[in-house]
């Protein structure tokens, strides 16, 4: 049982050396293409926010005058 354990943590180990030499191969945004990224985001969630109330207005002033 001993040796399934070790064989385990053999497994676990390989794994998280793989997980920390793959993070050392990812290249980072730098502080200020971050900020972009943000504002581009926020941006977006604002422009489909006032999409998505244009649209759900104008399906309730339709639906208001249909069931009148």
């Amino acid at each position: 049982m001993s040796a399934q354990t070790s064989t385990k943590k053999g497994k676990m180990g390989n794994y998280f050396r793989g997980v920390k030499a793959e993070t050392k191969k990812v290249i980072w945004p730098t502080k200020k293409e971050t900020v972009n990224y943000i504002g581009v985001v926020i941006f977006m969630c604002v422009i489909f926010g006032l999409v998505v109330w244009v649209l759900d207005l104008g399906i309730h002033r339709l639906l208001s005058f249909i069931i009148k």
